[in-house]
């Protein structure tokens, strides 16, 4: 069983990212307080944001999107774009007051508030039909002989804590109807290309797979018998989160509002101009081929931006009671992790077009 996150568990990072939030930070006020009385956390979203606003967004994929758009530059108030995504880093980052918003999955928010940094979620966005776009694949080492999730019984398994795709081996296993004590945790980290690698020199037997890297495995691999597996559960939540502390700021609190709203505009925009899309952001933003970029773009699938959140925190919820169950934390009420103010924000901004 794995143990409890901690601050502890976070410190191998830190000096990974000593140098992108000291950059960041140098470009903020230590400390930054909010000006004039604080705003309720169940007080009104204030509508208009004051000037000389400015906010910190860790969210690489919407920058580009908006760039590509033509959206970035219509801001009412000042936009400080931080290179940083994933939930160990952005929380790293607001941990040390570099940020102000967050682009990460579900698991993020559940580990900051274990380890004592309050957060709330601001946005949430799915995809349309989750089954048949998975974010991950299964990836299966050559010669491991897994062929179904049964199959994994007694095999190494690249997990991380901390992340997505640790929460996903967690439901792989339990709807094979086995446990943690059935197979071997190997703790790597889900970045980059770590995960091949281990696949790919047998340090494990399977590991949760993303993105491009699902074709380049089985491409490069796989005549050598490397294989994936589509698991057949949800794995698509995408979340905005920030400091539940930012939230108390009434000039941040409406700045946040209004880039909710860019944020879900962006999202239908990528949808709806694959091309660009590709050309902008996979081939000339991330280096990748327009053929990597097409593959991409079909996974990815049309996204589903709810404008009641009662289903996405029940869902929220099993996943706090399977990571409560497997690392001992207490379970968590998945509504705290919520900003309901913001609940309709986002889907308000593609039914009124603006």
């Amino acid at each position: 069983m794995s143990p409890p996150p901690s601050r502890r568990a976070l410190s191998g990072l830190a000096a990974v990212l000593l140098l992108s939030i000291a950059a960041l930070t140098s470009c903020a006020t230590a400390g930054e307080q909010a000006s004039g009385p604080a705003l309720a956390l169940d007080a009104p979203l204030p509508a208009e944001v004051p000037p000389g606003t400015r906010l910190r967004v860790g969210d690489p994929q919407t920058q580009v999107a908006l760039r590509l758009s033509g959206e970035i530059d219509k801001f009412s108030f000042d936009v400080e774009w931080a290179n940083l995504s994933g939930g160990p880093q952005t929380t790293e980052a607001f941990r040390a007051d570099a940020l102000d918003v967050g682009a990460v999955a579900e698991i993020p928010a559940i580990h900051a508030t274990w380890t004592g940094l309050p957060v709330k979620i601001v946005a949430s966005r799915f995809k349309q039909d989750p089954l048949n776009h998975p974010t991950y694949e299964l990836g299966i080492a050559p010669g491991a002989d897994v062929t179904t999730l049964a199959g994994l019984r007694g095999k190494k398994i690249a997990y991380s804590p901390g992340q997505a795709q640790g929460a996903l081996v967690l439901r792989i296993l339990r709807k094979a109807g086995l446990t943690s004590e059935d197979v071997t945790f190997v703790e790597l980290p889900s970045t980059g290309d770590v995960y091949v690698n281990a696949l790919a020199s047998k340090q494990v037997d399977a590991a949760p797979l993303g993105g491009v890297n699902i074709k380049r495995y089985v491409t490069k691999y796989g005549a050598d018998g490397a294989t994936t597996i589509r698991h057949g559960i949800r794995d698509d939540p995408a979340h905005l989160y920030v400091r539940t502390e930012t939230l108390k700021d009434p000039a941040k609190a409406a700045a946040i509002r209004e880039y909710v709203r860019a944020w879900a505009r962006a999202a239908v925009w990528i949808d709806e101009h694959p091309q660009e899309w590709i050309e902008g952001y996979y081939v000339k933003d991330q280096g990748l081929t327009a053929a990597d970029g097409d593959y991409l773009v079909k996974l990815a699938g049309s996204p589903e931006i709810p404008a009641n959140w009662d289903d996405v925190i029940a869902r929220h919820q099993e996943t706090v009671g399977l990571l409560a169950a497997e690392t001992g934390n207490p379970v968590l009420d998945a509504r705290d992790l919520y900003d309901l103010r913001f609940a309709s924000v986002a889907a308000d901004a593609l039914k009124e077009g603006a």
